[in-house]
């Protein structure tokens, strides 16, 4: 009879260790596969609170918010203001006697921060060279693909107030 130099029980041949082979190829796959699985399951939740933000967006109220007196803003110059929310940004542009156009000044590709440019009479976000055009937020150059988000504006008196935000169709 043949001696075996090692155990048979021994992948490594050089190293003694109980339960070498409760995990093998398989098992570990099943583990991999239900990890997956219950993480996939953990975000339904996050799913659902989504989707039901996203089809409520036509029914949302907005504040009315105050951003500037008229006589304040002179054509062709711009204001920052913050709407809906303390944490988002946006920026009004008056383009003529009577036009204000307002808008969130997040980059549609990105999120950086759009600036207006009255010597080009466009929006630039200076991250990728993307531009805007001041009259419908449509991207005319650079990576942005999407408008962006328009504010409405309204006039009572000489106070320019922003009442909601137009999201784009996508």
């Amino acid at each position: 009879m043949e001696k075996k130099p090692f155990d048979e029980d021994n992948y490594t041949h050089n190293i003694h260790k109980d339960n070498e082979r409760s995990l093998d190829r398989r098992g570990f796959m099943k583990t991999m596969v239900g990890a997956a699985g219950l993480f996939a399951v953990s975000t339904l939740p996050w799913g659902a609170l989504a989707a039901k933000e996203l089809l409520g967006l036509k029914n949302k109220s907005y504040v009315k918010k105050e951003i500037a007196d008229v006589k304040s803003l002179m054509v062709g110059q711009s204001v920052e203001f913050s709407y809906p929310s303390d944490h988002e940004s946006a920026l009004l542009i008056r383009l003529s006697d009577n036009e204000y156009k307002a808008y969130q000044n997040a980059c549609t590709h990105l999120k950086c921060p759009v600036f207006w440019s009255s010597e080009d009479e466009h929006m630039v976000c200076p991250c990728h060279h993307g531009v805007f055009d001041p009259k419908t937020g449509i991207p005319t150059a650079g990576p942005p693909r999407r408008p962006l988000p328009e504010v409405v504006v309204t006039i009572e008196g000489n106070t320019i107030y922003a009442i909601g935000v137009k999201r784009y169709e996508t």
